[in-house]
């Protein structure tokens, strides 16, 4: 199946994770050895020389091409990367497809446990994007779903890889696009020199908005509706390539139907809700975002405390970060915890179990000793209520009287019903504070997040208590002033050191042939953060001798003097 010119051994020590070939000057990358093993095992075992097991390691000897498995290489950093769909992507598995491998079956072999987690499920968590535009939905079946002013239902992407691309068919059903062939239009098409001579008078389309009406009635796909509208312009062959380019974006965009499925990220949502609803997570940007997750020193097996108004979109992020390992205590502020950006994640439910709650109001209580996390029972009974029930049975039938009866039992069922429930709400939020306290209680959290619409300051020094010597802390704030006054009272009651305030600024760039350039509209500022590290502070000596209860003796001679 495979020509090897150039045939080069590898040797792979399962006990080092090092993989070496005789021909290569630099180890493949130890994150990397043990898969392409794998792979090489799965497509081609028939180059498997000898696999050696010992006590301690495997030795295993494959014969190969060094292009080959060069692209093999590039091919588990393209997946790696999650860039399938991408045109290195394609070129790869045209590749491999020339080869008759599967792309299934590299897919597979790059994930040793099943494919299964690498397709879409039902009530699965996903993220639909079309063009810069996403949108974070539940996969349930039968349910319409509207994006983008257009409506369609997502029964058949379930089972399907994450990151296919669908188009939206007749009826609203989704059909997975086929993989076409990289298009050169500037090597087919005619293309003018200079768009000067070029009017802009709206009477260069030949098709109306009937024609084109008519053709999404015939069932013409975007794509073909495209190619009819670039055949009815009069002036299309004399704009430029740039311009020729430009012209057949701006018609896909407006009538391809299509739509990415995504498995959700916190990268890909902090996108989302940027671009949707900035208000909602104080403008926070995905690079700031990034930069917090890095200076709180967010990773799997810490304590971490969070306090954001951020729609749970940090909190995700470093529940993400974490990996379903450690705590996350949630301080909060109002009546319960928000968490719509969390739910989004589609996180498994061992992750709800590091999760824990805490009310901000509570933090002084808790530092001062004196918060009381008992249960108590609460009387909800409507039994006082229903002895002042006033009824005039003098003035009402008999028929009247049985349907009052039967009305006022109702009411007392529903009543004793809406207590019995408000009960396990209450004591099922008692737990909860309880179990938060016994975390909080020990002082020792290991990083500190705050991201809030509220004044940082208060919260910061009320929160930094509970953080152990030499951990880090950081805080975000659409604004610099109040960020500065946090610095200066840590300043000025020491407890922190490396403080550092910094501002978060990113440029995009259009990256294509001859028009490389920064985007034209892009965000002015990500915000402010302020990090740093705790320490302990050497408190001064209390002196244990009991104080005299005598004045000062300048203020006795005054007032001796005065009475003599």
């Amino acid at each position: 199946m495979f020509e090897f010119d150039h045939p080069t051994v590898l040797f792979y020590n399962s006990l080092s994770r090092r993989l070496d070939a005789t021909t290569w000057n630099e180890p493949i990358r130890v994150d990397y050895g043990e898969r392409l093993i794998h792979l090489l095992s799965t497509i081609c075992p028939e180059r498997i020389l000898n696999a050696k097991e010992t006590q301690a390691s495997t030795w295993v000897y494959v014969v190969g091409d060094i292009s080959y498995f060069s692209i093999l290489l590039f091919l588990l950093g393209i997946l790696n990367e999650c860039y399938s769909g991408s045109y290195k992507s394609s070129l790869l598995f045209s590749w491999l497809s020339s080869q008759k491998i599967r792309r299934e079956t590299v897919l597979m072999a790059d994930n040793e446990d099943d494919d299964s987690q690498q397709r879409v499920n039902e009530g699965d968590y996903v993220v639909l994007k079309r063009g810069d535009i996403y949108k974070a939905v539940q996969i349930q079946k039968k349910k319409k779903t509207v994006f983008e002013k257009q409506w369609f239902f997502l029964d058949n992407a379930v089972g399907e890889l994450y990151g296919t691309t669908f188009e939206v068919v007749s009826g609203g059903t989704l059909q997975p696009r086929k993989p076409k062939h990289v298009e050169h239009a500037a090597d087919a098409k005619e293309a003018g020199t200079d768009n000067r001579h070029i009017l802009d008078d709206g009477k260069s389309q030949k098709l109306t908005r009937d024609d084109i009406e008519t053709l999404k009635e015939q069932g013409l796909k975007g794509q073909e509706i495209v190619q009819q509208l670039i055949e009815n312009s009069t002036t299309f062959r004399d704009k430029t390539e740039f311009a020729q380019e430009k012209y057949i974006k701006k018609k896909k965009k407006k009538y391809e139907n299509s739509v990415m499925v995504l498995r959700p990220s916190c990268r890909i949502l902090a996108m989302m809700y940027h671009g949707r609803e900035p208000g909602k997570i104080c403008h926070l940007r995905y690079d700031t975002l990034a930069q917090m997750l890095t200076l709180g020193n967010i990773h799997a097996g810490s304590k971490v405390l969070v306090f954001e108004t951020c729609a749970g979109l940090v909190l995700g992020a470093v529940m993400e970060r974490m990996g379903g390992y450690g705590s996350v205590v949630q301080m909060y502020p109002g009546g319960g915890p928000v968490r719509a950006g969390v739910e989004s994640f589609g996180f498994p439910p061992h992750f709800n179990e590091t999760l824990h709650e805490f009310p901000i109001q509570h933090v002084n209580a808790l530092l001062a000793g004196t918060l009381d996390t008992d249960a108590k029972d609460i009387d909800e009974s409507p039994d006082a209520e229903d002895q002042n029930m006033e009824t005039n049975s003098s003035e009402n039938s008999a028929a009247e009287k049985e349907a009052q009866e039967r009305e006022k039992r109702r009411e007392i069922r529903c009543v004793v019903l809406q207590g019995q429930e408000k009960k396990v709400r209450m004591e099922e939020k008692r737990k909860k504070l309880a179990a938060a306290a016994v975390l909080l209680q020990g002082r020792n959290a290991d990083g500190l997040v705050i991201a809030s619409r509220f004044h940082p300051c208060p919260v910061l020094l009320g929160l930094i208590k509970f953080l152990a010597p030499s951990r880090p802390f950081v805080v975000y704030s659409q604004y610099k002033e109040p960020l500065i006054e946090c610095y200066t009272k840590l300043r000025e009651q020491g407890g922190a050191v490396s403080l550092r305030l910094t501002d978060s600024w990113i440029r995009h760039y259009q990256v294509l042939p001859n028009r490389t350039h920064p985007v034209l509209l892009m965000s002015g500022g990500g915000g402010y953060l302020l990090s740093g590290t705790t320490v302990t502070t050497d408190t001064p000596k209390v002196n244990t001798e009991p104080t005299s209860v005598e004045e000062p003796a300048a203020k006795r001679v005054k007032l001796e003097e005065e009475t003599e």
